[in-house]
């Protein structure tokens, strides 16, 4: 007597978007052997409810419904035909590279500023000239000036940071003559260095 063959999950077909499950897999591949194209349009529409609740909070989601239906032509292994209500994807989508994203070069070389930073710069640039844009820089540029203390190293001359002002503004912003404030900020390497030789400090007493 010949034992029973196992169906264990690594026996199977690999689940080409396994969010879905097993079942709706082997719905779809079902499907795939229905002759009658009528009855396979049906199938399909059904198989693309079944996915939908499967996630409902998504169904106000533009462009839901399209996915759907695009994500039923990838399990199907872009074999189904069928009367698709979208534009079906190609194989070509599978192996497609991602986009390159493009990183703005202030980014990189003014990232100690942070992204915050960067949108006040460009809120001021849309400023008229007059007393209130003026404040506006002297704000940015203090500000600036803390930012680049806390992270780089005790002290900067500030032409420095009107330099990196006018850079980062594609020199719409030049601070008139002006003073900074006279910023005092911990270094975060040398607070966390404190605390821990205090610390230390703390527990010898106690012995």
């Amino acid at each position: 007597m010949q034992p029973e063959s196992k169906d264990y999950n690594t026996s199977r077909k690999k689940l080409a978007l396994p969010e879905y499950g097993r079942n709706v897999q082997n719905m779809v591949d079902l499907i795939l052997k229905i002759e009658d194209r009528d009855t396979r349009n049906k199938a399909a529409k059904a198989i693309v409810d079944v996915m939908g609740n499967l996630y409902p909070y998504l169904r106000d989601v533009p462009d839901f419904k399209h996915k759907l239906w695009d994500h039923l032509a990838i399990m199907a292994e872009f074999k189904l035909d069928i009367d698709y209500p979208y534009e079906p994807p190609s194989p070509e989508i599978l192996t497609e590279k991602p986009k390159r994203v493009p990183y703005q070069q202030s980014l990189q070389k003014y990232r100690y500023y942070g992204k915050t930073m960067e949108l006040m710069i460009k809120k001021a640039m849309e400023y008229d000239e007059g007393p209130e844009k003026d404040v506006l820089i002297y704000q940015i540029a203090n500000h600036m000036k803390k930012c680049y203390l806390t992270w780089n190293k005790d002290s900067v001359d500030d032409s420095l940071i009107f330099e990196d002002l006018s850079n980062m503004s594609k020199g719409l912003l030049k601070p008139s003559s002006m003073e900074l404030a006279d910023v005092k900020v911990t270094q975060p390497k040398q607070q966390y260095q404190k605390q821990k030789s205090s610390k230390k400090g703390n527990q010898k007493k106690h012995h």
